[in-house]
């Protein structure tokens, strides 16, 4: 399968554009950014083509890796599925509602296949625990914390326009729900509160009955970060599994087969319809903060 990487930043670089080149069922066929010398470069350093025009790239290749703002994905997903190219996005799909139905919108009127890079759920130990406990059932409850502290001199996302305004909910909220919501399956309602250092803590309930809430923000103090995933069940209490060995590179290879997968007619769980259904969630949270209210998703 031919890809296109459409954006040059960090993760671009060091997570897509690495997988690609190293997948061996994927061929990198270029790249576009918004900065024609990043594009240049990054290009060189890839051994690939740079392209200054999206149309000229998208009519090169049979799929995309998309790793922009979520903002500017979401348009850019639209127009690669209008013209017939297979979507490996990256989360959040989108900011809205609007723009996520748009997605899913145009994947569905061109058929094309999608597969959005919820990282911990191609991560082959995190995703064997949720098939297999998901099947076991009776899980009533789960607590997620991530707390990370990005904008440290150093950081690669320290200059993350989009996440310093939008915050952990709108980066880390869908890593926390892409594994609370397979054993405590979709959510009806919920209420948020904010915390100091941008902390937002969620309480979620479930139409299982299951509640669960999550403690997310990328401004904890340096010495206060924390990530962990606790569930709580008929059978007992878990905690989420390590990687291991692997590597977000390893991941990204895996949702590379999962889309050449789905084109095959192998959909995949995590689709646009399944990252749209978490765009709602996380808007819904928005709107609970602001309001201070238990609001329906």
């Amino acid at each position: 399968m031919r890809f296109g990487v459409l954006g040059t930043g960090h993760w671009a670089r060091t997570t897509q554009a690495a997988a690609l080149a190293a997948h061996p069922d994927a061929t990198l066929t270029g790249v576009w950014g918004r900065s024609p010398a990043k594009t240049a470069e990054f290009a060189e350093s890839f051994g690939t083509t740079a392209f200054d025009d999206v149309d000229a790239l998208l009519a090169t290749v049979d799929a995309v890796a998309i790793a922009l703002p979520p903002e500017i994905q979401a348009d850019l997903a639209v127009r690669a599925a209008r013209a017939g190219k297979h979507l490996l996005l990256d989360k959040p799909l989108a900011l809205t509602v609007e723009s996520a139905a748009a997605v899913v919108d145009a994947v569905a009127a061109s058929g094309v296949a999608s597969v959005v890079f919820f990282t911990n759920r191609f991560i082959p130990a995190v995703d064997t625990f949720l098939r297999d406990n998901a099947a076991l059932g009776g899980w009533y409850a789960a607590h997620a914390t991530m707390y990370a502290s990005i904008f440290q001199p150093g950081n690669p996302y320290a200059g993350s326009t989009w996440r310093k305004e939008h915050g952990g909910l709108w980066d880390l909220g869908p890593h926390a729900l892409s594994v609370v919501l397979p054993l405590l399956g979709p959510v009806v309602d919920l209420s948020a509160a904010d915390g100091p250092h941008d902390t937002v803590h969620l309480l979620l309930r479930h139409d299982s009955g299951a509640a669960s809430t999550l403690s997310l923000t990328l401004d904890a103090a340096p010495d206060a970060t924390s990530f962990g995933f606790s569930y709580f069940g008929e059978h007992g209490a878990l905690t989420l599994p390590a990687w291991g060995v692997d590597t977000p590179v390893d991941a990204f290879g895996h949702a590379v087969t999962a889309l050449i997968g789905a084109a095959g007619g192998t959909p995949h769980p995590c689709d646009v319809r399944y990252a749209a259904s978490i765009t709602g969630i996380l808007s819904a949270a928005d709107q609970a903060r602001r309001t201070q209210m238990i609001v329906a998703v």
